[in-house]
């Protein structure tokens, strides 16, 4: 079988199993999970024989005009090289580890035959995505995923956080993709086609007429799906749907699919200097705001999201100073040591019934009741915090090395001035990752309090997937010496100035937030749950009350107040509040683009019934009025009409004299 057709399959198999899984999910419940998890496992084998035959040597490209269109011609196209051909694979493996772990997660849940085959189909749309060579075909992946994801965030519509969030996704991401469109149509116009070779080859003969509104154009589209400032608070929100899903989102498609276009489109983006330092700014207010942001948070699931909202701004920063062998680098390597953080995450949170580190926090022995979930998490948390020889730490450094290489003018790949942007706010990142990594281990982990509630064993389908993941977490860094050829042939080796600036500030993190925490759990009155509004801090601003009825096993109906033991809230002192909620970055929105909406609906909701409505209620009632004067008359008397005829000859008599009299 030819490496074109095998290529073809990738991405049509898991399509076909969620189109099975629809048809068959209420008639032969059976054959449910054989079809959830087996065409993303045979999907991923044969990615794998792809990225193989491939090997990071020349792209594999094939086309066919899909319809004639009369103009700019769209094209079923292929176009693997070395980034698409691992892109793949990380899809397909997190996939399937998510379709074998919701087998489990949820084995009780109704509507389990819908999420599969969405699952499949986010798969699928994702795949078409990393493997198109049309930037329309890649559109129609694209805009899927999105689709996928309001269904997939609203799981349990049953509740209104779910709701919202769902809404809230799709709404952020489509405010990106308008302008991501008209940027496409930009490109095809000048390019004369939809097809990735061509654009490319347009914008090295310089034929891209106006690159900086280009671009511009598509970076909002890439924020948007990429969760990078100002359009990334939908991606904290979407923790209200069911964790696999998280784990799927987070790792493998919908924030990896901007990334990996930017990569994809690099070029265009090199056109215009302004365009790089704007990305630059972007991935790093990304990378700082979310730190804090994360470092507050007491849903173990946001400080997630806000997580992979600073690792996206490590990545959106390497294609800012030009160097897409270090950012899809970093991509893969996150997407291993997110998804074992999303599914340990999960184990964690079907054990001990509550997301609130707090709560967790007076759990005793809770890593003794999930020692799986607590050590191959403990080996995620310090790929994440980029400790070596851990996976994160080698893909870390090589954003910051591509960075500083810039900053110093060793490449003119990129604006010098990117490169420290990109530098400087890439290692204070350093420091706040460690630090909200290590405090979530401590938080989670080494609690004291009342003993863990036992639940029992979790399901093997669970545990497993967590041991798969963590092999790539920990070893996968290493493929920064036998894969340089899928890289552009970057060279990945570790900078000496930057690797001991990034992993000693890393340290300092982890060290500090180890002494506040040790501080605080010393010093702090432990707080009972039930007595939020005895605790001195409980004010609108700091204490929440959690309270949400969802299917899902990570929630119950727990109240909770934020733990003053917590290092978190010494760490950031007065700008905990404000971090905790996102900078109030939505109330921002709120004011700038939700209240105007509301205040034009409702003028138009009053022009529409009291001006509009008017006029149609006038219409219809003078006729009325007409009629009724008309009925009346009609009395059926017929004396009554000879009185009105002997009347009206009266008149035409006097008014014929009078006229004659007047002539």
């Amino acid at each position: 079988m030819t490496t074109t057709t095998l290529a073809v399959l990738v991405p049509l198999l898991p399509f076909l199993g969620a189109a099975a899984g629809l048809l068959l999910g209420r008639t032969a419940p059976g054959f449910v999970r054989p079809l959830a998890v087996l065409p993303p496992l045979a999907s991923l084998v044969l990615a794998g024989t792809v990225a193989v035959r491939q090997g990071g040597g020349q792209a594999i490209d094939a086309h066919t005009e899909l319809t004639p269109t009369g103009s700019v011609p769209i094209e079923l196209a292929l176009h693997i090289d070395g980034f698409a051909a691992l892109v793949a694979v990380l899809v397909g493996v997190v996939a399937t580890c998510v379709q074998i772990y919701s087998t489990g997660y949820l084995r009780d849940d109704p509507r389990y035959p819908s999420y599969a085959a969405l699952v499949s189909l986010f798969t699928s749309a994702m795949l078409l995505v990393v493997y198109s060579g049309d930037l329309m075909v890649l559109l129609v992946g694209w805009e899927i995923m999105g689709i996928c994801s309001y269904f997939l965030v609203g799981h349990y519509w049953e509740t209104p956080e779910a709701r919202a969030a769902s809404l809230k996704a799709f709404l952020v991401t489509k405010l990106g993709d308008v302008p991501f469109l008209i940027g496409l149509f930009a490109l095809a116009t000048d390019a004369g086609s939809f097809r990735i070779t061509s654009v490319l080859g347009t914008v090295a003969s310089g034929g891209l007429h106006h690159p900086t509104l280009v671009a511009l154009l598509l970076l909002a589209g890439v924020a948007g799906k990429s969760a990078l400032f100002p359009l990334h608070t939908w991606l904290p929100d979407a923790m209200a749907g069911p964790t696999p899903v998280s784990a799927l989102i987070h790792a493998a498609t919908m924030v990896a699919a901007g990334i990996y276009f930017v990569a994809r489109l690099l070029p265009v983006f090199q056109a215009s200097s302004a365009a790089m330092i704007v990305l630059a700014v972007m991935a790093g207010v990304t990378m700082a705001g979310s730190g804090l942001a994360a470092l507050a948070q007491d849903d173990i699931k946001r400080v997630l999201a806000y997580s992979t909202i600073g690792q996206l701004g490590y990545m959106a920063g390497a294609l800012a100073v030009g160097d897409r062998g270090a950012a899809v680098f970093h991509l893969l390597a996150h997407g291993a040591f997110k998804a074992l953080l999303f599914l340990a995450a999960g184990v964690v949170i079907h054990a001990s019934g509550t997301n609130s580190l707090a709560v967790m926090s007076r759990m005793k022995g809770l890593r003794n009741r999930v020692p799986d979930a607590y050590w191959t998490m403990t080996v995620a948390l310090l790929a994440l915090a980029a400790i070596p020889p851990f996976s994160g730490f080698f893909s870390k450094e090589a954003v910051l090395g591509a960075a500083e290489h810039v900053a110093t003018g060793h490449t003119e790949h990129a604006p010098g001035a990117a490169g420290w942007i990109v530098l400087i706010t890439g290692l204070a990142a350093a420091v706040l990752t460690a630090a909200y990594a290590t405090r979530l281990w401590l938080l989670a982990f080494h609690g004291q309090g009342t003993e863990a509630p036992d639940h029992g064993r979790q399901p093997v389908t669970m545990t497993a997937v967590l041991w798969v993941l963590a092999v790539p977490s920990v070893a996968f860094g290493l493929a920064y010496g036998p894969l340089p050829d899928w890289f552009d042939g970057r060279d990945l080796t570790p900078v000496l100035t930057t690797s001991v600036l990034g992993t000693g500030l890393a340290l300092v993190g982890v060290i500090i937030t180890y002494g506040a925490w040790r501080h605080t759990t010393a010093m702090a009155l432990r707080v009972p749950l039930g007595a939020v509004a005895a605790h001195p801090d409980a004010d609108a601003g700091v204490v929440e009350a959690e309270a949400i009825a969802s299917h899902e096993p990570a929630f119950g109906d727990v109240a909770y107040a934020p733990d003053p033991a917590d290092p978190g809230r010494l760490l950031l002192g007065p700008l905990h509040r404000h971090a905790a909620v996102g900078f109030h970055l939505d109330a921002v929105y709120h004011a700038l683009f939700v209240r105007p909406v509301q205040a034009g609906a409702q003028l138009v909701r009053f022009l529409d019934r009291e001006v509009v409505d008017t006029y149609v209620r006038g219409a219809g009632a003078l006729p009325r009025w007409l009629g009724t004067a008309v009925r009346r008359a009609q009395t059926g008397n017929v004396q009554t009409y000879v009185s009105a005829l002997l009347a009206g000859t009266v008149v035409l008599v006097v008014a014929a004299v009078l006229v004659a009299t007047g002539a």
